[in-house]
């Protein structure tokens, strides 16, 4: 099946007063209808800017580069900004992470929802309208169509993050990026607003990128991960293949601090991951989880660190061979 979206080696740079910011360095993944894939990292790792520089939305003075970005076949490397303003919203959708922030507060629900499909479609206002509801509905909001005179102020946080999803959804887009969609949320709005996206991308078709830092919503909704640290992706594999067996010392560092139900006591501490990460300004070199491995050699410094595939679609970013990296780990 041909990719929705296709990435490979994407680099965004940014230059400061304090040196070239590497913001993302070699990324690489793909995404295919009705399929998820997450991007998994802490704050600051690049998963967001990744997203970003995708939908060509990022600050003036980036840099973006890239051996592949195409979306459906097109080359988004030679799109125009005219052009991709024909596609925002309308074959490719974004679901940002703080819908209070993300909604205009002076337009109504309707205005809001309405505008994408008036803007990308030649439809009457009553088709707009009726669309609009029909989203509403979809993703469980009541009353819908009295909703639309509403404004932004007047629904809860999770009413608020289920409009923005039927605003992604107005045009019928083949992809969907989800920003941290549910940081904002509590536990059980979490929960339904995960379920809500996976089901409506399963009736729908459509290729998700999933962005999160959180592992549990990982684990519930997503095909594939790419696991990112320090602008770049150090493993990649299905969700089964990462979780049953971390191959990277940082995913194993992520998985360590993750409560386990029946096995983590109550009290127990936690596992964690010692070190800060490194500054991305100026020049990098070597592997950037050096500081903060257990397997770091004095190679890690300066060697070129790839990124080693053990089968399609499973790889990791480090020198030594999976089983030296679980054994490494292990020994912390």
């Amino acid at each position: 099946m041909n990719p929705v979206i296709e990435v490979k080696n994407l680099f965004v740079d940014l230059p400061l007063p304090a040196g070239m910011l590497h913001a993302v360095r070699n990324v690489s993944f793909h995404v295919s209808r009705g399929e998820t894939v997450s991007l998994v990292g802490e704050s600051g790792c690049g998963k967001s800017m990744t997203a970003l520089a995708i939908m060509n939305l990022l600050p003036m003075n980036a840099i973006r580069t890239a051996d592949v970005l195409s979306f459906e076949g097109r080359d988004f490397l030679q799109t125009s900004e005219s052009e991709m303003a024909d596609i925002r919203g309308n074959k490719m959708a974004m679901i940002f992470q703080e819908p209070m922030t993300s909604l205009d507060p002076c337009y109504t629900i309707g205005n809001q929802l309405e505008e994408a499909l008036n803007q990308h479609r030649r439809v009457s206002k009553q088709e707009a309208s009726d669309r609009a509801v029909f989203l509403l509905e979809k993703v469980g909001i009541t009353a819908a169509a009295s909703r639309l005179k509403q404004y932004p102020h007047q629904l809860s946080g999770g009413l608020r993050q289920r409009v923005m999803i039927a605003m992604g959804l107005m045009c019928g887009p083949s992809l969907i990026i989800a920003d941290e969609p549910t940081t904002a949320l509590d536990v059980t709005i979490q929960a339904q607003i995960l379920s809500l996206l996976k089901s409506l991308q399963t009736e729908f078709e459509m290729g998700l990128i999933l962005i999160t830092h959180d592992l549990g919503v990982v684990a519930r909704v997503a095909d594939r991960l790419a696991v990112m640290y320090c602008g770049e992706v150090v493993e990649t594999g299905t969700t089964e293949e990462v979780f049953g067996n971390p191959i990277h010392p940082y995913t194993r560092g992520l998985m360590a601090c993750i409560p386990v139900p029946g096995k983590t006591k109550p009290g127990e501490k936690l596992g964690s991951i010692s070190g800060i990460v490194p500054t991305p300004i100026g020049e990098l070199t070597g592997c950037t989880f050096r500081n903060r491995c257990p397997n770091s050699t004095a190679e890690c410094v300066y060697s070129e660190n790839p990124l080693n595939e053990i089968s399609p679609g499973r790889a990791y970013r480090c020198l030594l061979s999976p089983e030296a990296c679980a054994a490494g780990w292990s020994q912390s």
